[in-house]
């Protein structure tokens, strides 16, 4: 079997209301990555973003999802930038052009503290059948569902 790109790889996110995008994240992470750390945003930091799942049934949902996997953790962030800004076996952080900001001041603090900066893999979102991004406010809000498909 082929050796993926990279020894570890870091993903993280809310993974609220799972659906298509964050699978195509998630999927991309373990293309490139022997090893998957996947943060999800506790429930204080998570928060912020309004009415959100428990942290404790989006980090079971997601490892339901991969049950099938066995080379990942997931972990809570109470942070933007978890155990990457510590962790010096990540070599790589898949984000979304969304989150793709953070990625870079990782790799800013990463350098400053010495560290080699991670490579930064850029997932593009998955857009609905209305041609916008799929993204859990938007199901949140009962705009569309988990694929994307528009609710009547």
């Amino acid at each position: 079997m082929d050796s993926k790109k990279y020894s570890k790889v870091a993903v993280g996110g809310t993974f609220d209301k799972f659906h298509d995008g964050h699978k195509k994240l998630l999927s991309t992470a373990f293309e490139m990555g022997d090893r998957v750390e996947i943060g999800v945003t506790s429930d204080a930091f998570g928060g912020l973003k309004g009415n959100i799942d428990p942290c404790e049934e989006r980090m079971k949902n997601l490892k339901c999802f991969f049950s099938d996997k066995s080379n990942f953790t997931v972990v809570p962030l109470e942070d933007p930038f978890g155990t990457t800004i510590y962790d010096g076996d990540f070599e790589a952080i898949v984000v979304s052009k969304e989150t793709e900001p953070t990625a870079v001041k990782i790799n800013e603090i990463r350098v400053s503290k010495g560290m080699k900066p991670l490579d930064i893999i850029v997932v593009n979102f998955v857009m609905a059948y209305d041609g916008n991004p799929i993204s859990s406010t938007r199901i949140r809000s009962g705009e569309i569902n988990n694929n994307g498909n528009l609710i009547e």
